[in-house]
C-alpha cells in the first residue's frame, strides 16, 4: 500500500459506504496510520491509498504515540457554522500548501472500527481535518476549494504533478486506467 499522488484516478473516485468491517479492513486501517505517520500527516483517506471506501484515519498531533488515533467510517458532515481561512496541505500533493476557506464548526456523524457511533460537534483544527478527509472521500481535493487567485498561483505545480504522472504512465495509460477501475470495483464488491 502506498499514498497515491495527484492526479491518480483513485483521488477523484467518489467512495462508497462501508457495509462490512473485518480483520482485513482492520489491517488496512493500521497500515493507513503507519503511512500517515511516515509521511508526517494528520489524516489519510482510504482513496488516498487507492481504496474506494468511505473511511479515513486521523490524529491531530501527527505523531505516533501522541494524541488520539481516530477512525471515521461513513462520515456525514452537517450543521456548518462560521468561516475561517487556514493553510492546508495534502499527502497526495506533497509540498503544496495553500489557504482554504472552510466552516469553523461542523457536526459529524460516523462509526468507528468497533461499530460505535460517532456523533460530535468539532471546531478548529479537528474540524478542518475532518472536512479535508471527507472531501477526499467525495473525490474533492483541497486545491478545488482555493480562491481563484490562489488557484492561478498553484496551477504550475499541478501541471508538474500531471507531467510526472504522464511520464510514469504515458505508454500504458489505457491499461493503467482499466486496471485501476477494475481494482476499485473489486474492493467495492468486497466491502460495500
Amino acid at each position: 500500500m502506498d499514498i497515491k499522488i495527484f492526479p491518480h484516478p483513485a483521488l477523484r473516485h467518489v467512495s462508497k459506504p462501508v457495509m462490512r468491517v473485518n480483520r482485513k479492513l482492520n489491517a488496512i486501517i493500521n497500515e493507513m496510520f503507519e503511512l500517515m505517520y511516515k509521511a508526517r500527516g494528520v489524516g489519510l483517506a482510504a482513496n488516498q491509498v487507492g481504496l474506494p471506501l468511505r473511511v479515513f484515519v486521523m490524529n491531530s498531533s501527527g505523531k505516533q504515540g501522541e494524541g488520539i488515533e481516530r477512525v471515521f467510517i461513513n462520515p456525514v458532515i452537517s450543521r456548518q457554522k462560521g468561516m475561517t481561512i487556514a493553510e492546508e496541505g495534502c499527502l497526495s500533493l506533497p509540498e503544496l500548501e495553500a489557504e482554504v476557506r472552510r466552516p469553523e464548526q461542523i457536526h459529524v456523524r460516523a462509526y468507528d472500527l468497533q461499530g460505535a457511533e460517532i456523533d460530535e460537534t468539532l471546531t478548529g483544527y479537528e474540524s478542518r481535518i475532518v472536512q479535508h478527509e471527507t472531501d477526499h472521500l467525495d473525490g474533492i481535493l483541497f486545491t478545488d476549494r482555493v480562491s481563484p487567485g490562489v488557484h492561478m498561483e498553484i496551477v504550475p505545480t499541478l501541471v508538474e504533478f500531471q507531467d510526472a504522472f504522464d511520464r510514469l504512465h504515458g505508454d500504458h495509460y489505457e491499461k493503467f486506467m482499466a486496471d485501476t477501475i477494475s481494482y476499485l470495483k473489486s474492493i467495492e464488491q468486497e466491502y460495500c
